[in-house]
């Protein structure tokens, strides 16, 4: 896990290493183990190491092969990566490390660009061939790693954040940090998801998931998605009964948290006290895993809602003797944990676990490099309140349940929040989900509401908040439920065996042969941060004075009458997702205000 950067000219001029340096320096956090740069030509790249497969200066990165005449830049981590060597060596490649970095440099060889097709694990890369002057670019299925593009007509620049791009152009005023407003629009309907290849930024976009881009020397590019599972059923598990699919799917989750073993590090888990960490940690144990670290967070309750929920992650850890930690974040801390995990964003996040996960990750990383997280299971086996209405549906229909489930507010809504030059033409993000949801490769309105959020919504919220947060302190997390062949298999599974038990009923019904029941049928949890949700105190004066900011009225993103309607009452306007309205403002401006240039930004 670590930092990449890169600059590729396509006007035969050298490539700015200094531009490179810049990014690299503002992804430190990342990559806090060793740092490199390489130039050649038109092509400079860096890279942040966080050390966590061959520990030794081997696993130097950039990674030149000379013999082969490839050079790359690599984050993330190839599960399988010592099965491929052995493929590899027979073919005759020799090897002068014990790194994943090298085999996928080999795999690039030997496969062409059909590599990523043999690669299981998460990956951002870029791969540049010496001899054609071709550059690679390439991002895993699930999008679990980042990779940021800011492109004109004469240069590329990629990076694994988004601030290490508007740094590197802050330098030369070579970036365009206007606001997009399809991404406005996507932040303020759709609960913060900014599907790519869309930023908040005109000038940046991002690859993405499970895409493959060949850029040539001259500048021209193609993409291609190599990844996209039906969600249909399989005649060949017609015959299935529901404990075939319970076994089937707790087998490929023992053969996920296997693989996510792979370090030369210790590797714990991030224990929430839900089914789906808990069986996790379950699943561990069973692979030997004695004494394991887990971690739980909790904060102090506002307005008579907890913020913690330590009773279940207890049970767990009494049930395996795990090394647990109980981590409690008091008011005191959450103020200043706010301003640096915002400063951490790569883009602007509204949910208020990221100050959670960010707080969360901050003592982690105290005690280990990896940890293993149960994230991704309620997008893959049906867990959320959304899916139940959608059974059945007509696909006309499942759009408008979809969206009044899990939209912010409707375009019309939009045009009362933000000023008219940001306003879109039409409903941008309720187009984007309709089209997403009519596209064929789904058989049901349920698969077609579950391939848009395993392959959209997932990757565009909690997928990116705990790839930033944990990066933050240099902790490499770890995604068993987004293991591609266990998404592979969940997308064939039956709906109604999803749905079942309030939803993930097929995981809970596996789950039981491993973990106690007490964890399975408890009620759903959360990740909770009730100051976030509840604004009082020091936390409203701080998003009041974000938005009467001079940043904030020059740049004038909102109307102001509903600005001052919502600070007149702070919690009186929550989302169908219970978020508040207020902070969805508040946050955005206080993104912007620390990462723009002339604004206190790109720090």
């Amino acid at each position: 896990m670590c930092g990449l950067s890169g600059e590729y000219t396509f006007d035969n001029r050298p490539a700015d290493l200094a531009a490179v340096s810049t990014m690299c320096d503002a992804m430190h956090a990342r990559g806090p183990d060793d740092s490199g740069a390489y130039a050649h030509g038109s092509l400079a790249l860096g890279h942040q190491r966080l050390s966590i497969i061959d520990l030794s200066p081997h696993g130097h990165q950039p990674m030149v092969d000379a013999e082969l005449g490839l050079t790359i830049v690599f984050n993330g981590c190839i599960y399988n990566y010592r099965e491929l060597r052995e493929q590899l060596a027979a073919h005759g490649y020799r090897f002068f490390s014990a790194s994943d970095t090298e085999v996928v440099v080999k795999a690039y060889h030997h496969w062409g660009e059909s590599f990523v097709d043999h690669l299981v694990g998460m990956f951002a890369l870029a791969v540049h061939e010496r001899d054609s002057g071709r550059l690679v670019l390439a991002r895993d299925r699930l999008g679990i790693k980042p990779l940021y593009l800011a492109e004109t007509a004469d240069r590329l620049r990629f990076a694994s954040t988004l601030p290490a791009l508007v740094r590197a152009g802050a330098a030369d005023a070579s970036l365009d940090t206007s606001i997009d407003p399809v991404a406005l629009h996507h932040y303020l309907s759709w609960h913060a998801v900014v599907p790519a290849p869309h930023t908040i930024l005109r000038g940046v976009r991002k690859l993405p998931p499970a895409t493959v881009r060949v850029i040539e020397p001259d500048g021209s590019s193609r993409e291609r998605v190599f990844w996209d599972p039906p969600f249909v059923r399989d005649p060949q598990r017609a015959a299935w009964s529901s404990t075939d699919w319970e076994e089937a799917v707790l087998e490929s989750l023992r053969i996920a948290v296997r693989r996510r073993l792979v370090a030369d590090v210790p590797v714990g888990v991030l224990l929430s006290g839900g089914v789906d960490s808990s069986l996790v940690v379950g699943l561990l144990a069973e692979e030997g895993q004695s004494g394991l670290n887990t971690f739980s967070i909790g904060f102090e309750a506002v307005g008579g809602e907890e913020g913690d929920e330590f009773k279940y992650s207890d049970i767990i850890a009494r049930e395996y003797a795990t090394e647990h930690h109980q981590i409690r974040i008091g008011q005191d801390l959450m103020l200043p944990a706010l301003e640096d995990a915002i400063a951490a964003m790569s883009e602007p996040m509204v949910s208020h676990d990221a100050v959670g996960f960010f707080l969360l990750s901050k003592e982690v990383s105290k005690h280990v490099k990896v940890v293993q997280s149960g994230q991704g299971a309620d997008e893959v086996f049906a867990g959320y309140h959304w899916y139940p209405p959608l059974h059945g549906a007509e696909r006309g229909d499942a759009v408008q349940r979809y969206a009044a489930a899990f939209f912010d507010r409707d375009h019309a809504g939009m045009a009362e929040v933000v000023a008219p030059e940001y306003l879109t033409d039409g409903p941008a993000s309720l187009d984007f989900v309709t089209a997403h949801m009519r596209r064929p490769g789904a058989e049901t309105a349920v698969d077609a509401a579950l391939r848009l959020d395993t392959q959209i919504m997932l990757t565009d919220d909690p997928v990116k908040r705990v790839d930033n947060m944990t990066m933050a302190w240099g902790l490499e997390a770890r995604v068993p439920f987004l293991d591609h062949e266990l998404v592979e298999l969940a997308a064939h599974c039956p709906p109604e065996l999803k749905l079942a038990q309030d939803g993930k009923g097929v995981l809970k019904e596996a789950a039981r042969r491993v973990i106690p029941n007490a964890v399975i049928d408890r009620p759903k949890g959360y990740f909770p941060v009730p100051a976030l949700k509840y604004l009082r105190g020091r936390y409203l004066d701080r998003v009041r004075d974000a938005l009467h900011s001079a940043p904030a009225r020059d740049r004038g993103l909102f109307r102001s009458e509903y600005v001052d309607r919502l600070l007149a009452d702070p919690n009186g306007e929550l989302t169908p997702l219970r978020g508040n309205r207020l902070w969805q403002l508040g946050l955005l401006e206080m993104w912007l205000q620390t990462h723009l240039p002339g604004e206190g930004g790109t720090r």
